[in-house]
């Protein structure tokens, strides 16, 4: 793991803060042109983005309403209104599970296999087009700086839930002494 500090670490923490900022900004650019464009294909094929989520999800073959709207952090009735939108547009079947009679059995139709194809081809249109254009070697480095800022966002957060569960546990000990002693 490449360690970018040690290549350009700034004298001060505050000659660092106005990259630190400006790098914060791209990424959230970064990652607002990112839905964008998702959105954009989606549209291109008369989909929504979350409509194109769940055609995905069925494609995978496992689909489950209620296990995807909690991986989405969704509730199960926006999966359902976005499972009848799908119906209603003919790009899926539903049906009784052949393995859980209590279940649902979802899968693409025709046309659903046809959108999908279509969503396929304009996204790998588009990597060539911006990401084989790259030179490899920035690609690399892009990876690497990547998967750094992922570990150390992530490691970050595990350090608040895991401080803020503590000040929860510290503040209900606390509220049950108060009660106690008001008795």
């Amino acid at each position: 793991m490449v360690n970018y500090w040690l290549v350009t670490k700034p004298d001060t923490e505050a000659d660092a803060l106005p990259l630190v900022h400006a790098s914060i900004a791209s990424l959230q650019r970064l990652s607002d042109l990112f839905v964008a464009r998702r959105e954009q294909l989606a549209r291109r094929v008369g989909l929504t983005e979350q409509q194109w989520r769940v055609l995905e999800e069925i494609s995978t073959e496992h689909f489950i309403p209620s296990m995807f709207a909690r991986s989405q952090d969704s509730s199960a009735a926006a999966v359902s209104k976005v499972l009848r939108q799908l119906l209603d547009k003919d790009l899926v079947r539903v049906s009784i599970s052949e393995s859980d009679g209590r279940q649902r059995a979802y899968e693409l139709s025709p046309a659903g296999k046809r959108a999908m194809a279509r969503l396929r081809k304009l996204r790998q249109d588009a990597i060539e087009d911006v990401w084989l254009a790259l030179p490899q070697a920035e690609l690399s480095r892009w990876n690497d700086f990547s998967r750094e800022l992922i570990e150390r966002i992530e490691q970050h957060a595990d350090r608040e839930r895991a401080s803020d569960k503590a000040e929860s546990t510290d503040q209900s000990q606390s509220k049950r002494n108060q009660e106690r002693a008001n008795g």
